[in-house]
């Protein structure tokens, strides 16, 4: 089976003059779950080339275990150093699509329209997508069929009101996703600050923030698997 994995191609956090990117630990982590798993992995971003990494993830209060391993990973850091363009993407090359967070996505991935045909495509061949932290964020844009907003009536997470205040950056990001995917009719729901919660609906799955990324892959894995036909 084979993996898309889309990050954001964006390094500046608003108009604050601090750097961002992808949170390093939401890349990671699901990654090293797939390839643990033997599944082929491809990393997006809307540029290609080289993505960038929040700084704040790369520092130690930052790293976890699955960081310094995908650090110390040749192929991964290749193939996040050589990230295929989104434009050139087709869907049906992949069994799944998963979109790591960081701040980053809030102003490219929301707006891009490979990302936002991607998702819309992949769940109407009937293949499950997967956002985490601020990754759900992208949805706000997401249409359905029916051309409304795909959230509405779904139950869904993300990177919460609380936790971007305990970040520090309320006023900095050009929207609070959580506020938005409410008022798109989406049944938000969400843990303690930086504790792991996911939610599954039908094939829509949302992690909350970094710590709810391996479970998010391996939601994720679980549900490809009960798609295969069995043997």
């Amino acid at each position: 089976m084979k993996i898309l994995m889309v990050v954001t191609s964006h390094d500046q956090l608003g108009n604050s003059g601090r750097k961002t990117g992808l949170w390093l630990e939401e890349l990671a982590a699901p990654y090293l779950v797939f390839r643990d798993a033997g599944l082929e992995v491809t990393i997006a971003s809307p540029k290609g080339g080289r993505a960038p990494i929040d700084p704040g993830s790369l520092a130690e209060a930052g790293q976890t275990e699955d960081t310094r391993r995908f650090l110390q990973h040749t192929e991964a850091m290749d193939a996040l150093a050589k990230t295929v363009p989104l434009s050139g993407v087709n869907q049906s090359d992949f069994d799944a699509v998963f979109f790591p967070g960081g701040h980053g996505p809030l102003w490219d991935l929301t707006h891009d329209r490979h990302a936002l045909s991607l998702i819309e495509q992949t769940l109407a061949a009937g293949k499950p997508v997967a956002l985490v932290c601020h990754a759900p964020g992208i949805l706000t844009n997401v249409k359905a069929s029916d051309g409304g907003p795909i959230v509405a009536g779904r139950a869904v997470t993300g990177f919460t009101n609380a936790e971007e205040a305990a970040v520090h950056l309320t006023d900095v990001v050009p929207f609070l996703l959580e506020d938005v995917l409410r008022r798109q009719g989406a049944a938000f729901s969400a843990a303690a600050d930086f504790t792991p919660h996911v939610v599954e609906d039908g094939l829509l799955i949302t992690g909350q923030n970094p710590p709810s990324s391996t479970q998010a892959a391996l939601t994720l894995l679980d549900t490809l698997r009960a798609q295969a036909p069995a043997s």
